[in-house]
Parts: structure tokens; C-alpha cells; sequence
């Protein structure tokens, strides 16, 4: 395996935990930070234990605040928080070359243009070698070396192949994708799915309610996904169904732990603000006016709207989703079926 030159944009849990692991696996790691606080904490403490307690930084991965890093590089992967991606991008695009690879992991759609991230950083890179990297993977078990699968999915020939060669490892497992709105869309709306299976934890549901939720859930994932041109077997791999898993059945998730506060009664943004980054709780807003835009049919999406930004009551919400009317379970037409 040729040895590469990545920078990683962002010090987060997921983004320390790739430069782990691509440092073990022999690769030149920088990690991006825009503040050189996070960075001296880091540095001294040998962790980031705010987000990421417990895994050792090795000595070999090297830190910067400076965005010129990126020149040069072979990869650089955003893994940011998405309501960042695009004003770090115009920071990085004098520096990106069009023969690096850029590769994203932030989960969710952009705020107002309602965008996908791949779309975000065409628009502000010069690189046409874009791919988005997703699937289940806390970023926990991924620094620690616990066997992982992901994907790689680009439009661009030849990008998720190298992807795959450069960040294949006796860990981690990555498969190529050329769906790239259906990887994207999976990750992204999963996390609303995964905010309403913690909204049901605190409400003290059980484990037939979590499943009903997650099975119905991806359907809705799917439609909206199709309508926006997604492959619908997408939904039913790694990107979908398996990020749907991880992220609605572990503590690690954020989603779901802001969900079991605003089960419990905490307001929708007292739990965001005592969780920290909730990318389902911005994504729910997303998708529901995406759903409208393209008459697609989301009800467990649009009853978490209700709740988190028309002050809805979650004890009502399931009984309107039950009381829907009767339906067969299979839809010939996925897109829009009810």
C-alpha cells in the first residue's frame, strides 16, 4: 500500500479517530483545528477528552491551525460538523489542488440551500475528485481498532476505488459506492430516525416500538431518498439500514441521547445544548421541507418536527402515527406510497 499525505479538517471524536487509525496503518496524518486551544489541550493531555476520553493521540500524527496545510496533500477529509463544511471549504479552496481527493463525513444536509455536502464543497472546491465516506461507525470503536465497515461513493472515476486502497485495513473494511445521494442521504436522515428511537427510550417504550420505528423510519428515508434520485437498494446496505442501527440502538449516539432527555420532558434545545452536536435535530428541519418540495410523505418526520420546533407534545405523537389510516406494508411506488 503507497503511503499517503492526508490532513484531516477538524479535531472532533470521528475526525481524531481516522487520523488514529490511518497513523496505524502508516499513512502521513495532519489534523486541522481552527482553534489552537483544542490543539494545546490535545497536545498536553495525549487525548481529546472532551470528545473523544481515553484514546491516546500517537506523537506521529502532527496538528495545525493553519488551513494551508491542506496544499499538496493526497486526501484531505472535512470531518466537521456540517453547519461548518462550507465556510471551511472557501478557507481551503486556494490551497486544494484539483488532483487531491477530498472526502466528507459529516452526516446531514446544509441549512436553507437544504444541499448535500458533496454538492457544498463542488461548489466551493476546484476538485471534481469529491466522495463522501459513510456508514455505521462511532468514532469510539473506530480509534480503538473494533472491526468497522464503510463506504466510499464518488462520482468522479477512480475516487472511491483509491478511497478504498488507501483506508482499507485489518480493521476497517470500506466497499465502493457509485451512489452517491443515497450514501449521503442515508447518513443524513438516519439521525432523525435515531432522535425519535431516544424520544421513545425516555418515554419508556419498548423494544417492539423501537423496531416499528426503525422499519418505518427507513422507508421514509428511502422515499425521500429516490424522489431525490438515490438507488433504493442503498437504503438497505451499510450507508442505510446498517448506519440506521448503530446510531438508533447505541449510547454512544447523540442523537439518541438528546432524544431520551426530550422524552423525559427536557425541551428539544436544552437537550441539544446539554449534548452537544445533534446533527438529527438540524436534519429533521431539512428533510421536512424537503419532504414538502417533493410531495413525499415522511409522518414519523414530521411529527419530530412538531415536536421539536412547534413546541408538539411527544405523548400525542405516536398515537397520530397510529391512527393513521390502514395501509399495505409494501409500496409499489416507493416514492410515494404512505
Amino acid at each position: 500500500m503507497k503511503k499517503a499525505d492526508i490532513v484531516i479538517l477538524g479535531a472532533g471524536g470521528f475526525g481524531l479517530a481516522l487520523a488514529v487509525m490511518l497513523d496505524k496503518i502508516g499513512h502521513n496524518v495532519v489534523v486541522w483545528s481552527a482553534f489552537q486551544t483544542e490543539i494545546d489541550d490535545i497536545k498536553r493531555d495525549g487525548e481529546n477528552k472532551a470528545k473523544l476520553p481515553g484514546v491516546k493521540i500517537p506523537d506521529s500524527i502532527s496538528f495545525s491551525n493553519d488551513i494551508s496545510c491542506v496544499s499538496g496533500r493526497d486526501i484531505v477529509i472535512f470531518g466537521l460538523p456540517v453547519n461548518f463544511v462550507r465556510s471551511v471549504a472557501k478557507q481551503a479552496a486556494p490551497y486544494i489542488s484539483e488532483k487531491t481527493v477530498v472526502v466528507n463525513t459529516g452526516k446531514g444536509l446544509e441549512q436553507g440551500t437544504l444541499k448535500r455536502m458533496t454538492v457544498v464543497l463542488g461548489e466551493e472546491l476546484s476538485t471534481e475528485r469529491i466522495a463522501v465516506l459513510s456508514g455505521p461507525s462511532h468514532a469510539e470503536e473506530v480509534a480503538v481498532g473494533m472491526p468497522t465497515t464503510l463506504v466510499a461513493a464518488s462520482e468522479s472515476e477512480g475516487c472511491a476505488d483509491y478511497i478504498q486502497s488507501i483506508m482499507s485495513s485489518d480493521t476497517l473494511r470500506v466497499y465502493i459506492s457509485d451512489d452517491v445521494i443515497g450514501c449521503e442521504l442515508g447518513g443524513a436522515l438516519k439521525n432523525i430516525i435515531a432522535l425519535c428511537a431516544g424520544i421513545l427510550d425516555g418515554m419508556g417504550c419498548g423494544d417492539n416500538t423501537r423496531a416499528a420505528l426503525m422499519t418505518r423510519g427507513l422507508v421514509e428515508i428511502a422515499r425521500l431518498g429516490v424522489a431525490m434520485g438515490a438507488q433504493d437498494m442503498t437504503f438497505a446496505g451499510l450507508t442505510g439500514v446498517g448506519d440506521l442501527i448503530v446510531t438508533c440502538t447505541s449510547m454512544h449516539s447523540r442523537n439518541r441521547r438528546a432524544g431520551i432527555l426530550i422524552g423525559q420532558g427536557v425541551s428539544p434545545e436544552e437537550a441539544v445544548k446539554q449534548v452537544g452536536t445533534v446533527e438529527g435535530y438540524f436534519c429533521t428541519k431539512a428533510a421536512y421541507e424537503l419532504a414538502k418540495l417533493k410531495g413525499i410523505a415522511m409522518p414519523i418526520t414530521e411529527q419530530c418536527y412538531e415536536v421539536l420546533f412547534n413546541g408538539g407534545d411527544v405523548r400525542k405523537a405516536i398515537p397520530s402515527l397510529m391512527g393513521r389510516p390502514r395501509k399495505h406494508e409494501t409500496e409499489k411506488n416507493i416514492m410515494f406510497g404512505e
